[in-house]
């Protein structure tokens, strides 16, 4: 639904999950704007093929899809905020002012994480540390389980465990 020659197709993306959740009887807890964001060019390209050929079947297609899309985001995104619960109730008062600071940065990066994962010198610039306490740090984060490390020395990088450990 893209109501408006001016392209503004915010209200109509609005519009779509509200006629949804009136479908469905129940508030729709899908991510359909966000959904779409991250596949912007995907939805313009459709948009522009239905428009093209004045017919609605693409279309059609397409949306269903991005709304399949976006239940599997959404459910992705509550497993990651539960887990992201957990890790906190694992881990409370066992982190250090830098380690929670990193761990909020890595947890703001969201669902698909610190681009690259974590290194050592991302470390050390969000906690503002010396590459002495970063090293200290980066080890006993994996030994509480708060993080995993792949690589090695200047190679390595440190992701959430976000399940198990600790």
């Amino acid at each position: 639904m893209h109501p408006f020659e001016d392209g503004n197709g915010r209200i109509g993306r609005a519009l779509s999950e509200k006629v949804l959740a009136q479908a469905l009887g129940a508030p729709s807890l899908i991510a359909l704007a966000h959904t779409i964001e991250r596949h912007r060019k995907a939805y313009y390209d459709a948009l522009e093929a239905s428009n093209k050929a004045n017919a609605v079947t693409a279309w059609l297609d397409y949306f269903g899809r991005t709304i399949l899309q976006a239940q599997r985001n959404t459910l992705a995104r509550v497993d990651f905020l539960i887990a992201k619960a957990r890790f906190y109730d694992r881990l409370r008062g066992r982190l250090n002012p830098r380690q929670e600071k990193v761990v909020a940065r890595l947890f703001a990066a969201g669902i698909d994480g610190f681009k690259g994962g974590l290194s050592a010198e991302n470390y050390a610039s969000i906690a503002k540390a010396s590459p002495a306490t970063v090293t200290r740090d980066l080890q006993d984060l994996v030994e509480k389980g708060a993080l995993t490390r792949t690589g090695e020395r200047r190679y390595a990088r440190y992701y959430l465990r976000l399940e198990g450990g600790g």
